[in-house]
């Protein structure tokens, strides 16, 4: 099974090179690897370029935002299964990828195949701040805010091709407006796989405040209902008390 994995970045400089390596480890021999870069300025570019020929496509150009990047890596991709490594995250073990194709193995049926991420802060990136698992997804829970974490989340790309891209019209939450077409509006199927893949470093767009919180909100009621999907912002809020407990819980690894 042939993995394209797709990196977006814009004046990454400090976290890409930890985002690459983490790719280069994994034992799963049959990997496409793109990056798109918006045209960084911090010196991103070079130390992707110093990488030569291990890449295996390199874009850097001007786009519209981190989802329009996302959109240029899916279509260049050729694998059977696309999965995004943000720039500022890295893969928690070096079977991360393997497991994934083995998860697809096993069920052959399944559109996607998800697991679990932690959060970590810089400069210790060994201690972790959340523990976000996928196991408690249902499509229904959508409308109370849910959705598997994207970047441990491994599409199909035949699935890509029926639900189309990443909406542009949001500046935050396409990828859950993308999930929303994925699971409620198209019903594909998933699976999931209680691993931690992808360790995500804490500050993202969408974890940046109480300001970013409610523009989120904002932007996933409107994602639920322009695909007929009823929710308001009460409705979401019933979300963060399970929010609050994934800041004490722990994998086992970690206890």
């Amino acid at each position: 099974m042939k993995v394209s994995i797709i990196t977006v970045c814009y004046n990454s400089a400090g976290t890409i090179r930890d985002t690459i390596e983490s790719v280069f480890l994994q034992d799963h021999s049959n990997i496409e690897y793109i990056l798109v870069d918006g045209g960084s300025k911090d010196g991103t570019q070079a130390i992707i370029e110093s990488y030569g020929d291990r890449i295996s496509r390199f874009v850097s150009e001007p786009d519209k935002g981190l989802y329009d990047a996302m959109n240029k890596g899916v279509a260049l991709a050729t694998g059977d299964v696309i999965g995004v490594l943000n720039s500022d995250d890295f893969y928690e073990s070096a079977t991360s990828v393997s497991s994934v194709v083995k998860a697809f193995k096993r069920r052959p049926e399944s559109d996607a195949v998800f697991g679990d991420v932690v959060f970590v802060d810089a400069p210790n990136l060994q201690t972790v701040t959340r523990f976000y698992r996928g196991n408690r997804f249902a499509p229904w829970k959508m409308r109370f805010g849910w959705m598997p974490p994207h970047p441990a989340t491994y599409i199909r790309k035949s699935a890509y091709q029926k639900v189309g891209s990443y909406s542009l019209k949001y500046t935050i939450s396409a990828d859950y407006e993308f999930f929303v077409r994925l699971f409620m509006v198209h019903r594909l199927k998933y699976s999931y796989l209680d691993k931690v893949l992808v360790r995500m470093r804490s500050g993202g767009a969408s974890t940046a405040g109480l300001k970013s919180s409610l523009r989120l909100n904002m932007e996933i009621v409107d994602a639920c209902r322009t695909n007929g999907v009823y929710t308001n912002l009460p409705m979401l809020l019933l979300k963060l008390p399970f929010k609050l407990y994934e800041l004490r819980k722990r994998p086992k690894d970690n206890a």
